[in-house]
Parts: structure tokens; sequence; C-alpha cells
């Protein structure tokens, strides 16, 4: 597609040009476009409805809606985003090392941009402007391929956007969005490692799948959160209680909700009837395994296909377990290495589990759904990287960074 191509040696040619920008200058451009998001308000929310009445004419889930959905609070929340990445420090050109050696010559290791950073996302329009934020204060153009469901509300995003980057003197190729939202043209853009440094998918499990096993492009895994909280024989109810129903409900179409509720057997006949209860309530479906099942017979079975799901929606599976090693075997083989909490007064439990789940970001007493860049100090996030190369956890700036080295020398030959 020609198109494509001409988008990624735009890209590649502003990438250059990005890199050398002062911090000043990207901050100016970042408040810009804050102030241009809150002023055009009324075009992103029509053009958001749009996206929505044809979504609600498709029959789509509530889950799906609730991620789609605009409104005055999350655009505030979008410019309060932008303003924070511009608060942030701006990691380009930091020494990280300097290295005298015996024959005189310099060495210095200092951070970089990665240069063309491409996004596949679905239906989030958020992820629309917390992406190009974090590219370009830590110097890089991004190219973005949002999906069909939201193609009307980042169209507007991204001009919106554009129109900030034009007052703070910005070339508006420093973001672009790919229009069409054919399959094609993601399997093309999967194929523009001459232009693209990096590929960075944001979405379903079979999205993610998809990039990981058709890119030519180095990509950076996200997102997929099949999570779980264990309440250990120590845990105190209240607490635990509050951070299942926090876990599962605040907002269960994201990737750092609960999916999986594990319990010690010692205090499930007591636990699990206040917390299940509470639960159901609350419009969670429960599915449980056999001893769940002979404890509250009206539950649904949990297949084994269950325990590998990630939901998104009001459902969860509840296991019952002997103890905390069949726990963290049960969270490392069925869990896709995003974010695991215990609940527990055992500090003895509390180092095992820490040490012993393999996941991106291990909870001791506290809610899943802080796995996010503004919960960490990031102002945003691109994603949650669920691999340990180049990044793991929520990427913030740093994470959208390489390094190179620059030796200084007097004449030295080898």
């Amino acid at each position: 597609m020609k198109s494509l191509i001409l988008i990624g040696k735009k890209a590649k040619l502003v990438s250059n040009e990005l890199a050398y920008y002062s911090t000043d200058k990207k901050n100016d451009a970042l408040k810009c476009m804050a102030e241009s998001l809150i002023n055009a308000e009324e075009f992103i929310l029509h053009e958001n409805s749009a996206d929505l009445e044809i979504a609600r004419h498709e029959g789509k889930e509530k889950t799906f809606l609730d991620r789609l959905m605009l409104d005055k609070k999350r655009i505030k929340g979008m410019a309060d985003g932008l303003l924070a990445v511009a608060k942030l420090p701006d990691p380009i050109g930091e020494l990280k090392a300097r290295i005298k050696r015996p024959n005189g010559l310099c060495i210095e290791k200092r951070i970089v941009p990665l240069g063309v950073i491409g996004i596949i996302y679905e239906a989030r329009p958020n992820v629309t402007v917390d992406a190009s934020a974090l590219c370009f204060k830590a110097g890089n153009a991004v190219i973005l391929r949002g999906g069909s469901g939201a193609i009307n509300s980042n169209k507007a995003l991204v001009k919106v956007l554009k129109k900030g980057l034009r007052r703070g003197g910005i070339p508006f190729e420093a973001i672009q969005l790919i229009e069409n939202t054919e399959k094609r043209s993601a399997v093309e853009l999967m194929k523009m490692r001459e232009y693209i440094d990096v590929l960075i998918p944001r979405g379903g499990a079979s999205l993610i799948k998809t990039v990981v096993e058709n890119s030519l492009i180095p990509v950076i895994e996200t997102g997929v959160g099949n999570c779980h909280v264990f309440v250990d024989e120590t845990a105190d109810l209240e607490m635990a209680k509050k951070i299942v129903i926090n876990a599962k409900t605040s907002r269960p179409a994201v990737c750092n909700a609960a999916e999986t509720l594990l319990i010690a057997e010692s205090v499930a006949p007591t636990y699990l009837s206040i917390i299940l209860s509470e639960l159901e309530g609350l419009g969670v479906e429960v599915r449980g395994c056999d001893k769940v099942k002979k404890l509250f017979p009206k539950y649904k079975i949990a297949t084994e296909e269950d325990w590998y799901t990630e939901y998104l929606d009001y459902i969860i599976s509840v296991k019952v377990v002997k103890n905390i090693e069949e726990a963290i075997n049960h969270i490392n083989k069925y869990g896709t290495k995003h974010s695991e909490a215990i609940v527990t007064e055992s500090q003895q439990n509390a180092k095992k589990f820490s040490q012993e789940i393999d996941a991106a970001a291990v909870y001791i007493n506290a809610s899943t759904r802080f796995t996010d860049g503004s919960e960490f100090g990031m102002g945003a996030e691109i994603g949650i990287s669920t691999q340990k190369l180049h990044a793991r956890g929520p990427m913030g700036l740093r994470e959208l960074t390489s390094y190179k080295y620059i030796i200084y020398g007097d004449g030295q030959i080898r």
C-alpha cells in the first residue's frame, strides 16, 4: 500500500528531527496539545458518538462500549495526562555511564529515542492520546493504527493533537494515523521494518497473538491480563473482600482486572460465602472448581478453558487451593505474567509469593488494578509489557528509549 509507505517515510524522516528537540520545546507542544483537546471537546464527543451509535447497532457488549466511550471527564483526563507527561523528567540525552579505559578512550552511554514506533490497538481512544504523548516526549515519531470501531474518534483526536503540534512548532508527521482499518493495512504495517523500529500491539489476546506471530518488526508484547488474587489462610477478611471486589468490579474490561480468585481451603467455608455473595450482588457470574460447587451448588463449574480465560467482563473463576504452593503453581501455569496479588498477614507467605510468581507486577495486600502507568508515576502508559525484553510492566518514557555509546579519543588505534 503506497499510502502506508509514504507514512513510514515521513515518520522516519521526522524522527531524526524529533530526537534533538529540547525538553522545553517538547513540553510546550504537549501543553498546546492538551489545550487543543479541551478546546475541541464538543467536536471529539460528536465524533465519538458516531462510533458509539455504530457499536450499539452492531450489538457490542457493555464492556466494549465502556472502552470506546468518551465524555468530558475522560477528555479532561487525557488532557491532564498530556500535562503530566510534560512534567516528567526527559530521559533523552541522559548520561547512564562513563568509563575511562587504560588506553585513554572515554566511553559514554547515553539515552536516545527508539526512532519510529508503530502502535496497533483496538477500540480504546485514550490510547491514541497516551501513545502520542509518550512517544513524542521520548523523541519518537509514532504511527497509530486503531480499530475500525473507534475510527471516527481516533481521526478526531489525531486532528486535534496535530493542531497542538503545529502551535508548538512541531512537524505534524510526528503523529500519524492509518485511517484504513481493513485487515490488510495492519498486515502491511507489520512488514514495514525499513521504517518502523518497534511495534507495540495493545488489545485482546487474538490481536497480540497475530502481531507477535506475523510481524517482521521487533514487537513488545502487551496487554493480556489473566490476573489472580490469592487469599491465604492468614488474610484479613475485610481487606480480602475489598481487594477482590475492587480487582474484579471497579473496571472489569481492562487488562489489570482480576479474572480468578484463589482461596485457601482452611478459610474457604467462611470467607467465600461473604466474598461471593457481594460479587454476585454486583452482577458478577461465578464459575467454581469442584470444591466451590460442593460448597455452593448454584454456581457453574469452571472448565479448564476458564482458568486460561481473560474474561474482560463480569465473570470470575474461583478455585479452592490447599496451600500457597498450589496457588503459585496454578498462577504460573494459567497466568499471563501480568499482575498477581496475595492477601496475607504472613510475611513468609508474602515473601514466597513475591519471589516465586512470574509476573510483571506482584501485589501484597493490594488490588491488581494499580498496574497502570499513571498509578506508577509515569504520567501515562503505552501499554503493560508481559514479556521480559525490552521492557516489563507499565511502559512509560524510559521504556520508549534505547541508548548508544559515544567514544572520545585522541588518536587511539587498535
